[in-house]
């Protein structure tokens, strides 16, 4: 269960009738200022994202009260004892509830291990928010960001077209086609740590055994952690090797190509870490 600001169906229609909204069956602004509001008063992360411990709150309330208390002895004890409830609060329900088969399937496993990948995907997704690539940049960002592929006066016809410039950006390369088959952009990053290309696409697919390649959005809608740790795990997980703030320095190259945002990186990788250990 995973609703959200642009999520659409019976779903959110049920969820806006025991919120007391118009059920209309779009989750926009007010349904998630909404949620927010029903978060904050019942101690849950307010960040408008409906997960199962918010579903089971919300919808719960009046048909089974009881099932809400229920829910974290049943997330931790999937993840090798791992203390996963220690978490709430600081990552939302909704990753939370995800973590116990994504952990297992991709054996983040230990205190170290999953400390380190959260805290990748937290400072990647700016704190579990952001599940798809910001690609509107202005002339002077397409210079500063990507000026190999922008010479001249180039950027002035693909600036604040996002479409035109993943095509741009990204074609002819990760295994996607020429600039003219928009394939850049329809495999542009998703997920918690921004899965880009359709090579990772496709074997993401094969791993978890469904056609991604048709279905790109899934990455984000649906498989925005899962994608993250197949791409972690995969590449990164052999580096997480202690707690030392060079071993943090170490996962963010892989992760990112460089250390940007490494302050941050490390504070939440000493937050995680504290918690699960």
């Amino acid at each position: 269960m995973l609703l959200k600001l642009g999520s659409k169906g019976d779903d959110v229609k049920k969820l806006q009738e025991k919120l007391g909204l118009p059920s209309d069956g779009d989750f926009g602004k007010k349904t998630e200022d909404a949620v927010k509001s029903f978060q904050t008063k019942n101690g849950l992360t307010s960040d408008g994202i409906v997960g199962e411990n918010t579903w089971k709150k919300i919808i719960g309330e009046v048909v089974t009260p009881q099932v809400a208390p229920q829910v974290a002895p049943q997330v931790a004890p999937q993840v090798g004892g791992l203390k996963l409830d220690k978490l709430k609060g600081h990552i939302p329900d909704a990753v939370i509830a995800q973590i116990p088969d994504t952990a297992a399937k991709f054996k983040i496993d230990t205190p170290v291990k999953l400390a380190h990948f959260l805290a990748q995907c937290g400072h990647e997704s700016a704190g579990f928010k952001v599940v798809n690539e910001n690609l509107n940049y202005s002339v002077d960002g397409l210079k500063k960001i990507f000026p190999k592929y922008f010479p001249g006066n180039l950027s002035e016809s693909y600036a604040r077209n996002p479409e035109k410039i993943a095509s741009k950006v990204y074609g002819g390369r990760m295994g996607n086609g020429p600039e003219e088959t928009k394939e850049g952009f329809k495999f542009r990053g998703r997920g918690y740590i921004q899965l880009t290309g359709k090579d990772n696409y496709t074997a993401f697919g094969k791993a978890i055994n469904e056609d991604i390649v048709s279905n790109p959005d899934l990455v984000s809608t649906k498989y925005p952690l899962l994608s993250a740790a197949w791409f972690f795990s995969k590449n990164c997980l052999a580096k997480c090797v202690d707690a030392s703030e060079a071993t943090v320095t170490s996962v963010t190259k892989c992760v990112n190509g460089g250390t940007i945002g490494l302050p941050d990186r490390i504070k939440h990788f000493n937050e995680y870490y504290n918690l699960l250990k």
